[in-house]
Order: structure tokens, then C-alpha cells, then sequence
């Protein structure tokens, strides 16, 4: 993406900007300004960071200094996968209210690797975007929180922000904006919803252990199981990827193990129609004998047959306030209510056709 390097002076691996800064001890940003030489630098800063560029044998990378040109009023979203239909819409959503706003939306991908992800929120500093925007769930790591709280700091500093969008925060004194769900509160509704249809070997299916994402909608899901008296059974907690082939291939090896069940609880609407496959080349009709759930409501549940209940996350609405939020003292209309810097948006139920109540010898027994 045009990332600007040069060649170490012990002839390893080539320099970044971030060892030209650290050397220097100052920010990527101050590093990219002294190059560019498009804002004023202190004279001693400036001299600190050509030493640094000299010591190190730093070449900058024209093709990345003329992306440099074009990168003001840019939002930069950063996202696991752009074909996940959870990541795309909240990035449909992000470049909308970008382009109305005259910005550049730059969209980048990390495949789940956190480690990419703070490269590609330093790029876009590097690019000055006004905004970036990381989405979805996060892993805990001190070692990466701290790192991507720098980031924060330093992009505050320039008068940009990091937006968490579907994310915990990363502290109290860290300089983010936020744009939640009611991750928790949505899956204790569909939990719910369930349980009064009188299902209580409710098969939980998918979501990565560990994941921001998988902790609150399953402590939704266990919140409901207790609050109506049904104890939990380790047994039907089944984690995995947010992925069709983990929700076939975990609930056929569920299926092939015997475990009792009456409904599943498919982590997403990708995984429900995973598990639907499967149910179905074993001869388990969904709803007469199993009900099936999912989450998003991305297109896929309304195409599934029967057509799917699951829980309602505004996608497209996250991405649109993740930018307000980011951008709100300069793009807010004069007549909505000031941004505070955190949105929380709800969720709803979206009752289908794949439940049914459960009846006597129903189910998986």
C-alpha cells in the first residue's frame, strides 16, 4: 500500500517510518511532516528526525509520497474481511457518510491478524486521515492494547481519532470515540425468545473464544438461561469461527455425538446457515425438529428456508456514526443534538419461520 522504507545500515530488513520515529523519539506523524515538508516542524525536531533518517539509511518511497497528496479529508475503516457481510455493510455505511462529507473512504483488511491491524492504523495516520476506524471484536492482549492506545494518543495529538466500532474501550484516559450495540442485550432476547417457546437444551454454536464479540453475546445467552431458572451445560457451548464451514462441520460432529438438544443458537446468521446444511443432510427438519437461530440478520437469513429468526444489528447506521462521531465538531449539522464521542445503538428480535414451539419426543433427544 505504497508503505515507505529504506534499507537498515546493517543490511537487514528494510527501515519503516516507526523505527525513523522511535529513533528520533518522536511520532510517525512528525516523521511523515518533516518529509513531506507540508506543516511547520521545530527546527530541533526537524534536525532529530533527518539524523535519525541518516543513521538509519531511510529512502522514502515515492509511490507512497504521492499517495501522501491525496490522502487529505480521507476516513480510513479497518476490518477483518470485506466479503463478511457484517464488515461490509458497517463499510458501506462508513463510505456513505464519507463521501457526504467530500472524504475518501480507504478500506483495509487484516484476516484476524492484530498485528496488521496496527500497521494499518499507523498507514493511515501516515496518509493524515482525519478519522480511523477499527471494527469488530478484539481480542484481549495487554500488548496489543497498549499499542493501539499509543496509536490513539498520537492520532489525537494530530487532530485525528480512532473510532472502536463494535469494541470495548481501550481505557478511560485513552482519546477514542465509540460506536457500541447491544450485543449482550440481544442475545438475551433471543435467548429468551427460545426459552418461552419452551426450549432449554438450547445448543450455542460458534464465535471465537476470546473474542469481545463471543463474550458478550454469550453472557447474554447465559444471563437469560439463569434468569428463567435453566442451568447451563458446557456441553452446548460449542465456540468456533464466525464461518458457514465451522457451522456445518461442528454440528454434524454434534449431531454424529448424540448431544440432547431442542434449538441451536448459531453465533451469526453465516454459521446458522452452516448448521442448516448440516441438520438437513442428516434429515433434521428445521423447525419441526430442531429450531435454529442466528445473529447480524444480514441478507442470508431471509433467503434461508425456512427464512431465519435472528437478532437485528444496524450495520450500515454503525458505520454512518462511527464518522459523526469522529468528525462531529466538524461536520455536525447545526441542528442535531452534540456527539458525546460514544453511540450505543440497540438491537431487536426478528421473529421468522425457523421456530417452532417444542412439543413432547420433539428435538434431539
Amino acid at each position: 500500500m505504497g508503505r515507505q522504507s529504506g534499507t537498515d545500515t546493517d543490511g537487514g530488513r528494510r527501515s519503516t517510518v516507526t523505527d525513523v520515529a522511535r529513533r528520533a523519539g518522536v511520532s510517525t506523524a512528525t516523521v511523515s511532516r518533516v518529509l513531506n515538508r507540508n506543516y511547520p516542524v521545530a527546527t530541533a525536531t526537524r534536525e532529530r528526525v533527518e539524523k535519525a533518517i541518516r543513521e538509519l539509511g531511510y529512502v522514502v518511497n515515492a509511490h507512497a509520497r504521492a499517495l501522501a497528496g491525496v490522502s487529505a479529508r480521507t476516513v480510513g475503516i479497518i476490518v477483518n474481511d470485506v466479503v463478511d457481510p457484517f464488515y461490509a455493510y458497517i463499510a458501506r455505511g462508513v463510505e456513505r457518510e464519507a463521501a457526504r462529507g467530500g472524504r475518501l473512504c480507504l478500506v483495509c483488511c487484516t484476516q484476524g491478524d492484530p498485528q496488521r491491524e496496527l500497521a494499518f492504523v499507523e498507514l493511515m495516520h501516515e496518509r493524515r486521515a482525519d478519522a480511523v476506524i477499527v471494527v469488530g471484536g478484539s481480542v484481549a492482549d495487554r500488548a496489543y492494547t497498549g499499542e493501539l492506545a499509543r496509536r490513539a494518543h498520537e492520532l489525537d495529538a494530530d487532530g485525528a481519532k480512532l473510532v472502536l466500532c463494535g469494541r470495548p474501550p481501550l481505557g478511560e484516559r485513552v482519546p477514542t470515540a465509540s460506536v457500541e450495540y447491544d450485543n449482550e442485550g440481544g442475545a438475551f432476547a433471543l435467548t429468551d425468545h427460545l426459552l418461552t417457546q419452551g426450549h432449554e437444551r438450547i445448543l450455542y454454536l460458534g464465535g471465537p473464544p476470546g473474542l469481545s464479540t463471543t463474550r458478550d453475546r454469550l453472557a447474554g445467552h447465559r444471563r437469560a438461561l439463569e434468569l428463567r431458572g435453566v442451568e447451563a451445560d458446557s456441553a452446548l457451548e460449542q465456540p468456533g469461527a464466525f464461518s458457514r464451514a465451522f457451522g456445518a462441520r461442528r454440528m454434524a460432529e454434534v449431531l454424529r455425538h448424540g448431544t440432547r438438544f431442542t434449538a441451536v443458537f448459531a453465533a451469526n446468521d453465516i454459521v446458522a446457515a452452516g448448521a442448516a446444511q448440516a441438520l438437513e443432510e442428516a434429515g433434521v427438519r428445521v423447525p419441526q425438529d430442531v429450531s435454529l437461530v442466528g445473529y447480524d440478520d444480514v441478507p442470508v437469513a431471509q433467503e434461508m428456508r425456512p427464512r431465519l429468526t435472528t437478532v437485528h444489528v444496524p450495520l450500515e447506521e454503525l458505520g454512518r456514526q462511527a464518522v459523526r462521531v469522529a468528525l462531529c465538531d466538524e461536520d455536525e449539522d447545526p441542528w442535531r443534538e452534540p456527539s458525546t464521542g460514544a453511540v450505543r445503538l440497540g438491537t431487536h428480535i426478528v421473529v421468522r419461520d425457523s421456530v417452532a414451539p417444542r412439543r413432547a419426543r420433539r428435538g434431539r433427544k
